[in-house]
């Protein structure tokens, strides 16, 4: 068994087809055949069914399926991993994060970034903070940042920042002038709430029975659409502190402290325990962490 019929079979299987394979390789179709066949030789099982014109694996090929891609891919990181060496990061990482955290907590850290390292290429992939924890447990990103806790042994976890949940009004509200209320306070008034999220998750737990109370005027995708319509009178909200801090100081949106909603939302960076880091993922991984002991983790 040698690297070059393992690709073969990979190429198959992925495919589906002798000839995709045959293309994506730049060989000819009897050359893939006989790669394939000479391995099953040396397994002595077979590795591909014919049903009709489709191809598909045996329970040998499904067996050996994804010891196959192990292989490839630790063969890729190998070559990756001698290529880089004493070399300045190039290519592009990959991230995932909600789109709060894009705008809040991410700029910051590509800054000091890109300005370490202008060659890599960050591309964001946005979405809630579970969605990008199955693409994490995928491998189809590099690092995401999503709100803690994450319930996944198979990632390495660095806290990053954290910010306490305030209630958000706008300057002409009665409840405008207060500093601080009660969570049961807010049952009257229509309030704003995320569509969806882990944080919009702990504060249905929070709130237990008076959720049911709440007049939920509007859901939302975003938290500057949340941020403008409560600005403009149209209810209140529960929102990182952090996130309205200028808007607080502008006099356009009043920060007010929930008394008995002690709620610190934490962010963090994750990423596989068995991921190949790239010197870009390596260098970026690097900055984080130098951001985080820089700012206190506090967003």
């Amino acid at each position: 068994m040698n690297l070059d019929q393992i690709r073969n079979f990979y190429e198959v299987a992925v495919h589906k087809s002798f000839t995709l394979a045959a293309e994506k390789l730049y060989r000819t179709q009897p050359a893939i055949s006989t790669q394939v066949r000479i391995l099953e030789e040396e397994l002595g099982e077979k590795l591909f069914d014919r049903i009709g014109k489709r191809i598909c694996l045996t329970q040998a090929g499904e067996i050996l399926f994804p010891y196959a891609e192990r292989l490839l891919n630790l063969h890729d990181e190998a070559k990756l991993a001698i290529t880089e060496l004493n070399t300045t990061p190039k290519g592009k990482i990959l991230i995932g994060a909600n789109e709060a955290t894009c705008i809040y907590v991410l700029p910051q850290i590509f800054a000091l970034f890109k300005k370490k390292y202008p060659e890599v290429q960050i591309s964001i992939y946005r979405n809630f903070s579970k969605k990008v924890v199955d693409k994490i447990s995928v491998n189809q990103l590099d690092f995401g940042i999503v709100t803690l806790p994450v319930a996944n042994r198979d990632l390495n976890v660095l806290p990053i920042a954290e910010d306490e949940l305030w209630l958000v009004t706008s300057p002409s509200h009665p409840l405008a002038s207060r500093t601080a209320i009660n969570l049961n306070e807010v049952v009257p008034f229509p309030i704003i709430f995320h569509k969806a999220g882990t944080t919009r998750e702990r504060l249905m737990k929070h709130f237990g029975k008076l959720w049911e109370k709440l007049n939920i005027s509007m859901e939302l995708a975003s938290i500057e659409t949340i941020k403008k319509f409560v600005s403009i009178g149209m209810g209140i909200s529960i929102v990182p502190k952090s996130y309205v801090q200028n808007e607080s100081e502008e006099g356009t949106l009043r920060l007010i402290r929930i008394r008995n909603l002690k709620m610190i939302r934490k962010l963090g960076l994750i990423y596989r325990k068995n991921r190949y880091l790239s010197r870009a993922s390596k260098a970026f991984l690097e900055v984080v962490e130098e951001s985080v002991k820089g700012d206190h983790k506090t967003v």
